[in-house]
């Protein structure tokens, strides 16, 4: 009995050190980061400012993939983008990825960002959802309130990491390929990131991320 007892003392010891070492801590939007016209066109939006889940809002979390800091790594398949940070630590944020069938992915740099940019449909999203050429910026545009290119090989991949006007979607699989954040999040982001960094994005079936955000949504799995 006295060995059991010993044996369930570290088990306990153990799960409280793993704990510890994966533990989350959120952080909340603060206004400071908004400048003027940021705080008047988000205070014009007309779509439903839905709560963003616990398991995706935007945390620092610890970070076990090798990558530098200053990079941003993205797990489509949890729904996950990456920020890296020094000491194995990183800016964790919940995001709305592409359907299969039309996510890409690869490793990219950011070639260009654009506050409150215009949206450009491609050819295929003007046919396949009726969208008109061009939607100016705005409050309710489809990009948001920050963009972020993604080029490879010196040339415009065509999909962007950006703010969205549905963020009921983030932890879904619906885009036409881009990576979607709350606007919140990517005004976040934006000012954090470096023209030039590098932006890996996962191929599906390959995230690889600690923490499971559909196990997170069903009350099961590991809390980081």
């Amino acid at each position: 009995m006295a060995s059991l007892g010993k044996k369930l003392g570290l088990l306990v010891c153990a799960g409280l050190l793993l704990s510890a070492c994966t533990q989350t801590t959120y952080q909340e939007t603060s206004s400071t980061v908004f400048k003027p016209r940021d705080k008047e066109l988000l205070a014009k939006v007309s779509y439903v400012k839905t709560p963003t889940p616990e398991a995706f809002r935007r945390a620092i979390v610890d970070y076990h993939r090798k990558e530098t800091p200053g990079s941003i790594v993205v797990d489509s398949d949890n729904h996950y983008l990456y920020y890296v940070q020094d000491g194995g630590k990183a800016i964790r944020y919940g995001i709305t990825v592409g359907e299969e069938a039309m996510a890409w992915s690869g490793i990219a740099k950011v070639g260009a960002m654009a506050e409150w940019p215009a949206w450009h449909p491609t050819p295929s999203e003007i046919s396949r959802l009726g969208v008109p050429r061009f939607v100016a910026p705005g409050p309710d545009n489809p990009m948001g309130s920050r963009a972020i290119y993604l080029y490879s090989g010196g040339k415009d991949t065509l999909f962007r990491i950006h703010g969205t006007n549905q963020p009921e979607y983030i932890g879904a699989s619906i885009s036409s390929g881009c990576i979607r954040m709350t606007n919140e999040d990517v005004i976040d982001l934006y000012n954090r990131v470096k023209m030039g960094a590098i932006v890996v994005v996962l191929e599906p079936k390959h995230g690889d991320s600690p923490y499971n955000s559909k196990m997170a949504l069903q009350g099961g799995g590991s809390t980081l």
